[in-house]
């Protein structure tokens, strides 16, 4: 019985009305903002090389923010999410991953502004923030039981999403690939991840800004080794995309044949738990960011979004098609691993690499999550036996089977996504507002600096 409440739960919150929810709420703040978290990427990109460097209160650099966020995002979503979408929807579904992700990050962005406009000084003296800390900051009193129902939620989540799943994931990928023991393993993330949480955030962060760009460079250096080895296939590999995106495509060899409505629903639920926009997990970690600007740093958040799912799962879909393999018998993570090993030399060793290394750095990015969401609910005194728990469920995690728990996890991931997207619709004219004032403040010193320039001439 509980197993079937779950399910329904599921089918709910990763069903159609939650989807069109999500999605509308980034197409309403992407016109909201008249298209500017498209028009701006170049200078997302020039504030994130300039967010190296602190400018304003907070706990760690705007750059580690993002790394902070990415380490929970690029992840197992990369690998297993895209080839699960691929094979159900076929590659109409990576164009639907496409659309969601161009109207997710205004989302992404929204909630980095709002994060750091209404973040808090806990009673430990750090910055603090979230869609718990938005919801209760900007909406009122009256709202706060949706900040404790997203802080609830996203404390437990975290324990299936980014601790015992991403745990055993590592483990079985070692104990196939390499022979070494679940106990091992277990004992050994625990350690590592223990050590690095004892540092809080700061720590976290610094390993996060080693950590995430190594792995997605080598991740990205794979996924691009292997296009240009079947880089005559590309354009038809992109044709398919969009021609079946609105056409269907029809069964063959071992796929089943999809509609054009399972491509958008596999596509749009699987970029958006790949790249978590609209959930209300990135803002947490850019509420510390060490900045004097909600929007400046909205901007680098909103980078989130389209290195994870614009870059990094285009790379990952594109492999599945030129190389055949989605139209196999193969399925989610084994989809992607039979890709690597039949198109590169020693293709596995380096796909199960990225697998260790995105678990390890979502497991860390997400005891973050958690520990602020506990903190919210219950006070500072919860955050060393939060850590604790945290630690111990990483060796439990490489010791179950965990069927169950990706049905809980994927149930409370989606749950969490109510309050935040209530909370991004109500607060979205100050959005519009903060965004408005600091670009026409920035045309404003640039004019400015012209005139100057021209002086002197």
């Amino acid at each position: 019985m509980f197993e079937q409440v779950i399910d329904a739960v599921n089918g709910f919150v990763w069903g159609p009305v939650m989807l069109i929810l999500i999605l509308g709420t980034g197409i309403y703040l992407t016109l909201g903002l008249k298209g500017m978290t498209v028009s701006h990427i170049p200078y997302a990109f020039r504030q994130l090389m300039k967010g190296r460097k602190s400018s304003g209160e907070g706990e760690i650099t705007p750059f580690n923010a993002l790394m902070t966020s990415l380490s929970s995002t690029i992840g197992m979503g990369n690998i297993a999410g895209v080839a699960t979408a691929i094979g159900l929807g076929g590659p109409g579904a990576l164009f639907w991953m496409w659309f969601a992700a161009f109207f997710g990050m205004a989302t992404k962005y929204a909630e980095a502004v709002l994060a750091v406009n209404y973040r808090e000084t806990d009673e430990l003296g750090r910055k603090v923030g979230g869609p718990m800390y938005y919801i209760k900051n900007g909406l009122g009193h009256n709202y706060r039981y949706l900040g404790g129902a997203f802080a609830l939620f996203g404390a437990l989540a975290g324990f299936g999403l980014a601790n015992t799943v991403q745990s055993n994931a590592v483990s079985q990928v070692l104990e196939t690939n390499f022979n070494v023991s679940t106990v091992l393993s277990g004992l050994v993330m625990a350690s590592l991840v223990g050590m690095v949480l004892i540092g809080g955030i700061k720590r976290i962060a610094e390993v996060a800004g080693k950590l995430v760009p190594l792995m997605t460079i080598l991740y990205i250096i794979a996924t691009l080794s292997i296009l240009i080895i079947n880089f005559a296939a590309i354009p038809a590999a992109i044709a398919l995309v969009v021609d079946s995106a609105f056409t269907g495509i029809a069964a063959s060899g071992g796929f089943a044949g999809a509609t054009i409505m399972l491509a958008m629903r596999m596509g749009i639920a699987r970029g958006i738990f790949s790249n978590e926009a609209g959930l209300g997990s990135a803002p947490i970690a850019h509420a510390a960011a060490e900045t004097n600007s909600p929007v400046r740093q909205g901007t680098i958040a909103m980078l989130g979004t389209f290195i994870d799912t614009l870059v990094i799962c285009t790379m990952t879909g594109l492999v599945l098609i030129v190389t055949g393999v989605w139209n196999g018998d193969a399925q989610g993570a084994g989809m992607t691993l039979s890709a690597f090993k039949g198109a590169l030399p020693y293709g596995d060793l380096v796909l199960s690499i990225c697998v260790v290394l995105f678990a390890f750095t979502t497991m860390l990015g997400w005891s973050y999550y958690g520990e602020r969401c506990a903190e919210f609910l219950l006070g500072g005194k919860v955050i060393l036996p939060f850590r604790i728990l945290w630690v111990i469920g990483i060796f439990v995690g490489t010791q179950m089977s965990l069927e169950l728990v990706w049905k809980m996890t994927d149930a409370l991931n989606g749950l969490m996504a109510i309050p935040n997207l209530i909370a991004l619709i109500l607060l979205a004219p100050v959005v519009f507002k903060l965004t408005k004032e600091y670009f026409a403040e920035e045309a404003e010193t640039e004019a400015k600096a012209t005139l100057a320039e021209q002086a002197k001439k």
